[in-house]
């Protein structure tokens, strides 16, 4: 069966550590080209083309797929040239800046019959997995109220200077938000009403890094949070039904492990310790349970699986475009309130 000859636009934190590897170790991909001024490129992947420019990829007919993995305003126009060059896109989240160029690029996809991805991996982190399942298992009983936060501690400024700049695209709501409000439109579809709050809480920087979201689903409320500035570690999710609640600190380790060298498919990769198992307290079947709750390992490769299914097999899209509009939809409701 044909291989998916793969372009990267970026070389840095996602196009190096978050996507490469995956296309190198799932052989339904050959990774082609990386469009990037790093000498790492040879390095690590002595076979690939380093290329100058986009134009490079767009006029090189062997490219099936472009991977977006640059600056966020530059999101929009090379997912449109590369559509308008007939290449199938993987876009980095932020998917774009305003709904309206999201809407631009889903439109435009159709039009030229192309592919057109959003590389929401944290829909398929460790712990969001776990919450996923526990939430499906309905052993909480009816949801009243969920919680997910996105934190660090990263009291200084960005070493990448646009990351720190005040421009469209930049701040922490569309960088950490665009995962937790992803989480929870995949959970549970789109949200009645929205408030939110984007703030400031480092000292000189130029950028919004914390929020605080709320999105209301009748009787279930969702409540996002992340900041730039917690030092003590505090839960993750935390979901609160009718019957239980399960309680979840850490974060996912793909990231750590790929940073680390680790790749997809190792002996450990994506698998947490236990000491951040997740804890439930609930009623089953009329008698009460607290306990641990096993952690799934996280996997990442199940987005460049699906992808590869859906342009080598006719299989359906994990994560459908209409969710990520209506990501979209919430990112600029806050942002222009």
């Amino acid at each position: 069966m044909k291989k998916i000859n793969v372009a990267i636009i970026g070389f840095g934190l996602s196009g190096r550590y978050l996507q490469a590897p995956f296309f190198e170790t799932n052989p339904d991909f050959q990774l082609k080209m990386v469009v990037t001024s790093q000498q790492a490129l040879q390095e690590t992947y002595p076979h690939v083309t380093r290329a100058d420019s986009l134009s490079d990829v767009l006029t090189d007919a062997s490219i099936d797929l472009v991977s977006i993995s640059s600056p966020n305003n530059t999101h929009f126009d090379y997912a449109r040239q590369s559509l308008l060059a007939g290449k199938h896109v993987l876009v980095e989240k932020p998917f774009t800046v305003t709904v309206a160029e999201a809407e631009t690029l889903v439109s435009l996809a159709a039009a030229q019959k192309r592919h057109l991805f959003v590389f929401q991996n944290r829909r398929f982190d460790s712990d969001f997995l776990t919450v996923k399942k526990v939430i499906e298992s309905g052993s909480l009983g009816d949801l009243l109220r969920y919680e997910a936060r996105f934190d660090r501690f990263k009291p200084l400024l960005n070493v990448k200077k646009w990351k720190e700049t005040s421009a469209a695209g930049n701040g922490i709501l569309y960088d950490l938000g665009a995962h937790l409000i992803d989480q929870s439109i995949g959970l549970f579809g789109a949200p009645q009403a929205v408030w939110g709050e984007i703030y400031t809480q480092r000292e000189g920087s130029s950028i919004e890094d914390a929020f605080d979201l709320r999105l209301d689903y009748g009787k279930l409320k969702v409540q996002l949070s992340a900041s730039l500035l917690m030092r003590e570690p505090t839960p993750r999710y935390l979901v609160q039904g009718t019957k239980g609640t399960f309680v979840k600190y850490g974060i996912d380790v793909q990231e750590d492990h790929l940073k680390a060298g680790m790749l997809p498919g190792d002996p450990g990769f994506g698998i947490e310790s236990a000491d951040f198992q997740g804890r439930v307290n609930t009623e089953i079947e009329g008698l009460g349970f607290r306990g641990k709750v096993e952690t799934l390992p996280g996997n990442w490769q199940l987005l460049f699986q699906n992808i590869a299914d859906v342009l080598l097999r006719d299989g359906e899209a994990l994560i459908r475009l209409e969710e990520v509009l209506g990501q979209m939809r919430v990112i600029e409701g806050v942002v222009s309130a």
